[in-house]
């Protein structure tokens, strides 16, 4: 049985409710399974292994359940599929790495400790180390935990595998499984072959995640595999992964060893609306209660106090200062242009020249006769340190260098005679006059002086709300409206995805970095200069608009 494709049937069918980015997920899972590419190949016998593994031996412990012997969902059985389906000719996994957003009480306890005790006893792996690891030991053993009440319950397993004082053992390939609570110093001799990391949204910092990723890489088919709810600390690592997450999801970053499957409401509102919860809640209605759940949104209704809880822990929706500002959907275009085609036309500038040390962007906007806007963009990182910039951000510069997107300046930091000579480089290559640049005076001296000297117009547009909420609101309206085509530049669309809002006083919203403290907004706010300006001399590009050849 094929439950990858069983479960896409269900979501296409409508039978199962789950959110955009999901779906998403789902569709290039199963079209990689029917149409291989490269050296992966979906195996239904890898597939099935540890599904059929859990349901003979793994018994429930708690609840009504309990003693009874483990029966899969089929968004568990989905999920597995995925995770250990595709493989190589030597039977090595695609994915070695994977998080699972889902809410609480969906069962993730019980299906971890089965997929823990699975990596001990039959994943092929001699010598395994097996770790259930989490911020506080507590919370690490209870997988642990769970996985030494299934042992005993089953008498397969508990004549296989020994209880010792500290961990499970497997004599027969001499492997153990234990848990693991945040201890920086103890965990630098590991030498992990499967690690469950729970709760990652309660884990402050990259360190503890770091050394235990570290620690499998002596291993050839090594598993991590990450489960959490939303939770309400901020900028921590749970806000880089699931930024991260998210834009592989979405097809932003492109990492074929990671798999994201997350559990979430497309928007925030959906809580009041039971028939959106099952998108958070994959279990709703079997494990766990929907009466309960029904009683906690009334209560929440009613009293403020009870609603973060209940969205961060039962929606998994992110609470923040920042509101979100466009959906994927919204920013997503796949539209492309050819920049030679505008020769001759007229263009506004916007720069974020940011600090020196970080990312930098230029942008040219071009207006045509029917008003939609095209979008060229550059972005610059200094060349010192840059290989270990991708390695420990996890975001793809590199590639995005390779395409042409990116360039480097010489050193550590920005120049910003690079990003001179690019300006003029649209000028000349493509006979294109920038009529304005829009930019933020904050340390730019230099380079406007330089600028100007070279026959540019620059203009100052100071970043407060009240310059920059109405250019945000209009470039918010006309990518929602397809109306803005960004040649489909992956860093653009990374940057609009990274954007959230502020809001003052007055109503005015502020572009503001959503997520994790390594996520980039750069390009958006290169953009919104640009926008400030075709916002300021909008009948005169219109006047001046040419069509495209």
């Amino acid at each position: 049985m094929n439950w990858l494709i069983e479960y896409h049937n269900q979501i296409k069918s409508g039978a199962v409710t789950v959110s955009k980015r999901l779906r998403r997920v789902y569709d290039k899972l199963v079209d990689d399974c029917l149409n291989p590419k490269g050296e992966f190949v979906f195996s239904e016998r890898h597939a099935n292994k540890p599904i059929d593994f859990i349901e003979r031996f793994c018994k429930n412990s708690k609840g009504e359940q309990a003693g009874k012997t483990l029966k899969l969902e089929l968004w568990q059985k989905a999920f597995i599929s995925a995770l250990f389906g595709f493989v190589d000719a030597e039977g090595n996994r695609r994915y070695r790495e994977v998080i699972l957003y889902v809410a609480r009480k969906n069962g993730k306890s019980t299906l971890l400790a089965g997929l823990a005790l699975y990596c001990l006893v039959a994943d092929g792996e001699l010598g395994a180390e097996v770790y259930c690891a989490a911020t506080k030991k507590e919370q690490a053993r209870i997988v642990f935990d769970e996985c030494v009440n299934m042992v005993k319950q089953s008498p397969d397993l508990a004549h296989n595998i020994k209880k010792r004082k500290t961990d499970l053992y497997f004599g027969l390939t001499f492997s153990k499984l234990k848990p693991l609570g945040r201890n920086a110093d103890t965990q630098d001799g590991l030498n992990a072959s499967a690690i469950v990391l729970d709760e990652l949204h309660a884990i402050k910092d990259r360190e503890q995640y770091e050394v235990l990723k570290q620690s499998q890489s002596a291993r050839n088919n090594p598993l991590l595999i990450m489960i959490t709810t939303a939770g309400t600390l901020r900028e921590s690592i749970f806000d880089d992964m699931y930024k991260y997450a998210c834009d592989v999801a979405d097809g932003i970053v492109d990492d074929k060893e990671f798999l994201p499957i997350l559990y979430e409401l497309d928007e925030k509102a959906e809580w009041k609306n039971p028939a959106m919860w099952q998108k958070a809640n994959p279990s709703l209605g079997t494990i766990k209660k929907l009466e309960d759940l029904k009683s906690k949104v009334k209560r929440a209704a009613q009293s403020p106090r009870d609603l973060t809880g209940l969205l961060t822990k039962d929606f998994n929706v992110i609470q923040n200062q920042a509101k979100a500002w466009l959906t994927f959907d919204d920013i997503n275009n796949p539209e492309t242009f050819n920049l030679a085609d505008f020769k001759g036309a007229y263009a506004i500038g916007g720069a974020d020249l940011s600090r020196t040390l970080d990312l930098t962007c230029a942008t040219i906007l071009i207006m045509d006769k029917s008003e939609k806007k095209f979008v060229h963009q550059m972005y610059w990182l200094p060349a010192d340190g840059f290989n270990e910039r991708v390695k420990e951000e996890k975001i793809p510069y590199d590639k995005w260098h390779d395409a042409g997107l990116l360039r480097l300046c010489k050193g550590n930091t920005i120049n910003y005679a690079d990003i001179t000579e690019w300006f003029m480089e649209i000028v000349k290559a493509y006979g294109i006059t920038v009529l304005w640049i829009y930019f933020d005076p904050y340390s730019a001296r230099y380079w406007v002086d330089e600028m100007q000297a070279t026959g540019f117009r620059m203009e100052k547009i100071y970043q407060t709300a009240k310059n920059l909420s109405l250019p945000m609101q209009t470039l918010g309206a006309d990518l929602q409206a397809k109306r803005v085509n960004y040649n489909d530049n992956p860093l653009t669309k990374w940057c609009l995805s990274n954007t959230g809002v502020i809001e003052d006083n007055n109503g005015n919203i502020l572009p503001i970095k959503a997520g994790g403290a390594k996520n980039r907004i750069d390009g958006t706010a290169s953009l919104i200069d640009a926008y400030a300006g075709l916002y300021a001399h909008y009948q005169e590009m219109k006047n001046l608009a040419k069509d495209v050849k």
